[in-house]
């Protein structure tokens, strides 16, 4: 059996701050909630009052036959008062409609918009799959708990609270005794079971996080999938985690069956003493036929609400686990944060510094190592060396995706971590190795880099990048959906739709990193020249491995386990004869068709 990564359980989040997390929403429309709260009432005063009404209407039609008087006023407000009660719940529910619905909306999209202030290292440890499914029940269970905290629990506790004032006031003690001691015995049943079944349900998100997020990472690398034919591997893990589902499913049923079994049980005992109480009365002539008829009448109004806020109750436990997970994302620590005071970059004439930097994505993990230099307006820098050797996290950094441990990032002589993230990032344009394209449309994809720009722009970048022609060849030409990930696309048409939106954002600052290692030799020296083009007065970082792409740049940086350990020009470099003559003449003996000896070259070799 292949082992599974281990996950940590979500952390289970206070119900009332998970609850005030929705107040800010409700006071968002409080003329709204008021209203809705005042028909509520009125709704449920008309409640109260038909068996009240239907008490008189039974005493006016319990007479001798010669006395009898059809109480047609009783009969027209015993009908007016239950269109009233009616009516009112349809009212609240209508105005209280674009409450539920704003506060789903908002809370969503506070969610959303906090994923993408988290920092990259998130985004590289998350769960996609997982977190979309979070999302989705917790948007569900807000707008329950909106709708029935507010318009079932409190009715029914004030109706509760009528009923007892109304039965204490006009009949013996023991009716109010009869009921408050059932309504408790009901209240403690649900409560303690119900807190126990919440592990089941807690049991079931996880499960079904799970099960999603397998799934969709399976779809995502359905060719890897098929390549090591791995099909019946990837259905064992879904259906395992759907097993567990399934456990905490069942279990979450009988228990429930149970919970409701007992709940009716005290609501029938309660019910026959009430009537026994009340039929004794009736017989001892303490009480009318009306009155009778009206305890009947409270006792049902009471059990059907009752017995639905078990279910409220134990739904609203449901909702609060699922809002939960989905708010539990807002407690991720912005790693990246803007200062209070940042100012916006002044990108112009950009001149980049690396002072003194050490930096490393896990404590015990450096990359690197007292790295200096600077890039002056309008030159192209660049980095080569073996993988892992740190040259792609010079991108990251420049892009604040990370914050630097020791030594800082300049731009203009302003630090990077005292400036807005939006205008840092709105300076740089980056093309990177593994271009991930959204799925939709080319055009979409292109105009991305500057979502307001011209048709013409968008042409105009496309015929740039060498792309434009062959869009022009396909059938829904810039219409054309590039599906997940941009998988309908080959790996150079990808880069060059990724060339294409760089350059339509045109910044004022660029990275390129090995922005041409998916493209044939002949298609990489037309986007080389493109390249060097748009990069005129800018300035520009180059990540690279074929190094005859960056033999002409103003400076070339070599790195080696994180630190620059050679720098100069191309000519200057060979004439070292260090580990870039090294790197050159390996490559060159490649392209030349040689094989060079293994063993030098498994020392000598660069790699992106």
């Amino acid at each position: 059996m292949r082992p599974t990564r281990l996950e940590k359980p979500a952390p289970v989040r206070d119900n009332l701050k998970t609850i005030a997390t929705l107040l800010p929403y409700l006071w968002e429309f409080k003329v709204r909630v008021i209203l809705a709260l005042s028909l509520l009432v009125v709704a449920k005063l008309a409640n109260v009052s038909v068996p009240l009404v239907l008490k008189e209407i039974v005493d006016a039609l319990d007479q001798p036959r010669i006395e009898l008087v059809l109480p047609v006023f009783l009969l027209i407000a015993y009908g007016a008062l239950r269109f009233c009660s009616t009516l009112a719940g349809e009212l609240r529910d209508a105005i209280f409609a674009k409450v539920t619905q704003r506060a789903i909306r908002r809370a969503a999209s506070r969610v959303f918009m906090h994923l993408h202030s988290l920092s990259l290292r998130f985004h590289l440890e998350r769960q996609t799959g997982g977190v979309s499914r979070d999302i989705e029940r917790g948007s569900r269970g807000i707008s329950f708990l909106m709708n029935f905290m507010l318009f079932n629990i409190l009715p029914t506790l004030l109706e509760i609270g009528l009923v007892l004032g109304i039965l204490m006031s006009k009949y013996d003690i023991w009716f109010s005794i009869i009921i408050s001691l059932t309504l408790m015995a009901y209240i403690a049943l649900t409560l303690i079971v119900t807190e126990w079944r919440m592990i089941f349900r807690r049991t079931m998100n996880n499960m079904d996080s799970k099960a999603n997020t397998q799934a969709i990472d399976s779809l995502l690398n359905y060719e890897t999938v098929k390549y090591f034919g791995n099909e019946a591997w990837e259905a064992r893990r879904y259906d395992e985690h759907l097993l567990a589902w399934e456990k905490a499913a069942v279990r979450n049923q009988t228990s429930l069956a149970a919970l409701n079994g007992g709940q009716s049980a005290i609501i029938a005992i309660g019910v026959t003493l009430l009537m026994l109480l009340a039929a004794q009365h009736v017989i001892d002539g303490t009480m009318t036929l009306g009155d009778l008829v009206l305890i009947n009448a409270f006792m049902l109004q009471l059990y059907l609400p009752l017995h639905f806020l078990g279910f409220v109750y134990r739904e609203i436990k449901h909702s609060l686990a699922d809002m939960e997970r989905m708010f539990s994302l807002l407690d991720q620590n912005q790693e990246i944060q803007d200062k209070l005071d940042a100012s916006m970059l002044d990108a112009h004439h950009a001149t980049i510094r690396f002072e003194h930097v050490d930096f490393g994505y896990e404590p015990d993990r450096q990359i690197l190592f007292d790295v200096s230099f600077a890039i002056p307006a309008g030159q192209n820098f660049a980095v080569v060396g073996k993988s892992g050797s740190g040259k792609s996290t010079l991108a990251r950094l420049l892009y604040r995706f990370y914050d630097v441990q020791h030594g800082a990032v300049l731009i203009n002589g302003q630090d990077i971590r005292d400036v807005t993230q939006q205008s840092l990032r709105a300076a740089i344009g980056i093309v990177p190795q593994d271009t991930v394209l959204f799925n939709d449309t080319i055009y979409y994809n292109i105009a991305y880099g500057h979502p307001s720009a011209t048709e013409e722009e968008i042409y105009a970048a496309a015929k740039s990048a060498y792309i434009h022609d062959f869009i022009e060849t396909l059938p829904q030409k810039y219409q054309t959906v590039v599906g997940e990930r941009g998988l309908k696309l080959s790996g150079g048409e990808k880069q060059r739709v990724a060339i294409a939106r760089t350059i339509l954002k045109n910044p004022p600052i660029l990275i390129f990193d090995e922005a041409t290692s998916a493209l044939d030799s002949q298609s990489e020296k037309s986007i080389q020249a493109e390249l060097k083009r748009i990069a005129i007065n800018r300035t520009t970082l180059t990540i690279a491995h074929r190094l005859s792409t960056i033999s002409d740049a103003d400076q070339i940086l070599v790195m080696d386990q994180g630190r620059i350990v050679e720098r100069g020009t191309h000519i200057q470099l060979l004439a070292i004869n260090g580990i870039y003559a090294r790197m050159w003449e390996l490559q060159q003996q490649e392209e030349a068709g040689h094989k060079p000896n293994l063993a030098s070259a498994a020392n000598q070799s660069a790699t992106p």
